[in-house]
């Protein structure tokens, strides 16, 4: 069974003044794809504290995939991504661009969403946008192409080339 983390990224959310509806989609999909949910937290958008919790998830091996929402947009708070780029030591930047991409048959503002992802150790890190709406959509579309992935990562598949 795959084991995920989620993250969420939230000045208001943390200080109690907005419920996170985007978390509890997140787990929903998840928890339907048959993966469980080892953690979960959310935490203000600041960009030491993000960071050194998704090393830590990683670090400790508490989660294949981490999955964060919130603080990928244009606010002067928003700070996932670099949070995330802080800390991965490699780069996944084709499942945020295919995340756009679908997006944008949806909303033109999806050109606005700053995502990112990113290895670190054997865990993949994914921002996914704020809103529940789009964190629908996006995990939806990328979490069936997503197990191929950790498979090569965790080395329990070999690469598409490998005869």
């Amino acid at each position: 069974m795959r084991r995920a983390a989620v993250i969420t990224s939230s000045d208001s959310g943390y200080a109690g003044e907005r419920e996170d509806m985007s978390a509890p989609v997140i787990c929903e999909i998840l928890e339907k794809a048959g993966y469980q949910i080892t953690y979960k937290i959310l935490l203000p958008d600041e960009r030491g504290m993000l960071s050194r919790e998704m090393a830590r998830l990683a670090d400790e091996n508490i989660a294949d995939l981490i999955l964060t929402t919130g603080g990928t947009g244009f606010s002067p708070r928003d700070c996932m991504p670099e949070a995330t780029m802080d800390i991965c030591e490699r780069q996944v930047p084709g499942i945020p661009e295919a995340m756009r991409a679908y997006s944008m048959q949806i909303t033109k503002r999806a050109m606005l969403s700053r995502q990112a992802a990113g290895i670190r150790k054997q865990a993949l890190i994914i921002n996914l946008p704020g809103s529940p709406k789009a964190v629908r959509e996006c995990l939806e579309y990328i979490l069936p192409e997503l197990e191929h992935g950790l498979d090569i990562l965790q080395g329990t598949a070999h690469n598409c080339a490998r005869t």
